[in-house]
């Protein structure tokens, strides 16, 4: 519902059809002319991915229009099938906006939850408006994932992936939300859950492609030899992974061994509503040495490394700082822009020469 009630309220003109519905589905699939031509643009179409057929008729259509601009809006909540026809059939037609659950901004935005709720509460219950449409009567955390769980598993998997056994691939989203914030290690995950390498790398291209997970790479500039190549893993949304790990309150996440890694989750998807929204070309890394110096998050704009550290803490100190001095010296000062702290403090502060504290519950300016 978040997607569809945004464009709703962003374009209230726009005509709207949901293929979500069998009956307009299958016209658009097997009449997608006459289908087009009952519904007036500029139009709305709601979970496209249920006719992809159509698509190929929109490329047409479009090109005939070339002088017109915004003709449809087309949403999709399987990522990966939609893009594939998208790319096949839409190149060079379409801007392609990922949409990720509610941002600390966006939930901060609404007044009464941010006096009723603290942002701990966020981390825990997950930023799927549903969860959150209405503050007087919020939906059962656990129930809800329960259905969105089914849901997935049922259509959206199987729709993608041929997997055996529902159970094992259940199985294998915990041992991915236990490893939040770790080195992807695909043997080690594929012997834990009892399946191949293999298979588990399919798994988690599905689970990336389908926007449940992000994967942040290492950045290196020709000196990666010295680097570590492993990309590390985090749950688009908090709230799903603290589900899957089985905790059932803010205060028991917060009081966890993982409260640090479910912390630099945040910090890091933050940046990357961000940066999907406000300027795609912004490159998101981290950054680790052969000797376990590392920086949580390195932004990379403006031909400027902004190094950024992520500590579940309200006051950092100076050995915060030892993977932001380690980066400055392994790229040099001309190369680094600001470095950052990103902490549970409410206040801005200095914490040395060049290194800000700032609250990591939303993002920031680098300047």
């Amino acid at each position: 519902m978040g997607k569809t009630a945004l464009l709703d309220r962003t374009f209230p003109d726009f005509n709207y059809v949901s293929l979500d519905d069998a009956q307009n589905a299958e016209a658009a699939e097997s009449r997608p002319g006459e289908f087009l031509s009952n519904h007036q643009t500029p139009l709305i179409l709601d979970e496209i991915q249920y006719a992809p057929a159509l698509l190929r008729h929109l490329k047409v259509y479009v090109d005939k229009r070339r002088d017109q601009r915004g003709l449809f809006l087309l949403t999709g909540s399987q990522s990966f099938p939609l893009m594939q026809a998208v790319s096949e059939s839409l190149a060079g037609r379409a801007e392609v906006v990922p949409m990720l659950s509610l941002s600390a901004t966006e939930w901060a935005e609404c007044n009464e939850l941010k006096s009723r709720f603290s942002f701990p509460e966020l981390l825990w219950r997950g930023g799927y408006p549903g969860l959150w449409s209405d503050p007087d009567a919020l939906p059962s955390r656990d129930r809800w994932y329960q259905g969105y769980m089914a849901t997935y598993l049922e259509r959206d998997v199987r729709n993608m992936l041929n997997v055996s056994s529902l159970r094992d691939f259940e199985r294998f989203l915990r041992a991915c939300a236990i490893r939040n914030g770790q080195l992807l290690n695909m043997s080690e995950m594929g012997r834990d859950v009892g399946i191949s390498p293999s298979a588990a790398r399919q798994w988690l291209g599905v689970l990336h492609a389908s926007g449940q997970v992000a994967l942040l790479e290492p950045y290196h500039r020709n000196l990666g030899k010295r680097l570590v190549k492993t990309p590390k893993l985090y749950f688009t949304d908090t709230g799903l992974a603290s589900w899957l790990c089985g905790f059932q309150s803010a205060q028991a996440l917060a009081g966890s061994a993982q409260a640090g890694a479910f912390w630099e989750n945040h910090v890091i998807c933050q940046w990357l509503r961000w940066r999907d929204w406000h300027l795609p070309s912004t490159g998101l890394w981290f950054w680790r040495d052969r000797v376990n110096n590392e920086v949580d998050l390195v932004i990379e704009r403006d031909a400027k490394l902004h190094p950024v550290e992520c500590k579940r803490t309200e006051r950092p100190n100076l050995s915060d700082l030892k993977g932001i001095r380690a980066f400055k010296e392994f790229y040099g000062e001309s190369a680094t822009g600001s470095a950052w702290i990103a902490c549970q403090t409410n206040s801005t502060f200095d914490v040395a020469a060049g290194v800000t504290a700032i609250s990591g519950w939303k993002t920031w300016s680098l300047e």
